[in-house]
């Protein structure tokens, strides 16, 4: 199928170029308006039919790409999600969900079919193959997630290496100097997503410069993954005190665990979480976290591509701040000795 980048090429101009010609939004000067048409001619481009009844019209409907993976904490993405529908229809808006199975082929789709106005993506990768299409496309957009070349982009995400760093930062001034970092999946790793990524970088560098010998385990978050990655840390690091959990899967399986393997915490081992308020405050003990505000996400990205649609360009990199709340899993490392 002819793409409307295909014809931009032939006839030599830019891809919104060909689509103002389309829809009549903008003067096209007459030389390069006859260009594109010739280009049209020539390769068979046929423009979706809902694009060319909208010409003129806006839909109020706005794309959310959403990730359904196994790998991710899926409450805190769908909190994420009702965010974004509520805040779109402050504006007037709909929401249109896309999963990210459909990747940049499901951009290209709603692109061309001119049904939604902008597009929000969530679980941003450093490397997104989704952005490329959004240039090409001349699409508005914004992302809930920070790619490793946010430049021309409007973009909302915590700032998981401060998160990270917050983590180790507490965990050091407690006097613990063996530390172990117990994240997600593999799979989220290789495919590079900005929130796992930039918070083990986090972690890392506070523990490089607090001193903290630390290790990073990938898990799946299955009771029998998080035993292996305790089991290999301990085996590696048996003098470890402190563990620092993202995957929310693993929370309750590390705990049990460690009372298990006789440890207590925070007496013998503490524990800090990158979880919702909600998730820390259900296991006992209630949990240390590292926290940050979904539904802010969902507004600020809302509020991002608003403005992008009312002709107000914006390209802005928005890191809402995370928050240490120490509770009963950490506490001070046990002096040698002590009973």
């Amino acid at each position: 199928m002819v793409t409307l980048a295909q014809v931009a090429e032939v006839a030599g101009v830019s891809s919104s170029t060909v689509s103002y010609v389309l829809s009549g939004k903008r003067v096209i000067s007459p030389p390069t308006r006859e260009r594109v048409e010739r280009a049209i001619e020539a390769l068979g481009y046929h423009p979706n039919a809902g694009a060319r009844a909208l010409a003129g019209k806006r839909s109020h409907i706005i794309a959310l790409v959403v990730p359904l993976r196994t790998d991710v904490y899926v409450p805190v993405m769908m909190e994420i999600a009702l965010a974004v529908t509520m805040a779109a229809r402050q504006h007037g808006y709909d929401v249109l969900l896309l999963t990210n199975d459909e990747g940049p082929a499901g951009l290209r789709r709603v692109a061309g079919s001119g049904l939604a106005e902008g597009v929000i993506l969530m679980d941003v990768q450093l490397d997104d193959p989704r952005i490329a299409v959004l240039r090409e496309t001349d699409s508005q957009a914004a992302l809930i997630g920070l790619p490793a070349d946010p430049s021309g982009l409007a973009c909302v995400d915590h700032d998981f290496a401060r998160a990270g760093a917050l983590c180790a930062e507490h965990l050091a001034e407690l006097g613990h100097r063996e530390v172990a970092f117990i994240g997600y999946a593999p799979a989220v790793y290789r495919r590079h997503s900005g929130y796992a990524e930039r918070t083990i970088a986090g972690f890392q560098e506070a523990a490089r410069q607090r001193g903290l010998r630390v290790v990073h385990r990938p898990c799946e978050g299955t009771f029998e993954s998080t035993a292996g990655a305790l089991a290999r840390i301990l085996a590696d690091r048996p003098d470890t005190t402190g563990f620092v959990v993202q995957n929310e899967g693993a929370i309750g399986p590390l705990l049990s665990l460690l009372r298990s393997s006789g440890r207590v915490v925070p007496e013998d081992a503490s524990v800090v979480a990158l979880c919702p308020e909600q998730l820390a405050e259900q296991h006992y003990p209630r949990l240390t976290a590292v926290t940050g505000p979904a539904q802010e996400l969902g507004d600020r990205a809302v509020e991002l591509l608003m403005s992008q649609l009312d002709s107000r360009p914006n390209e802005e990199v928005a890191l809402l701040q995370p928050v240490l709340t120490a509770r009963e899993s950490s506490g001070p490392v046990r002096s040698p000795g002590t009973p």
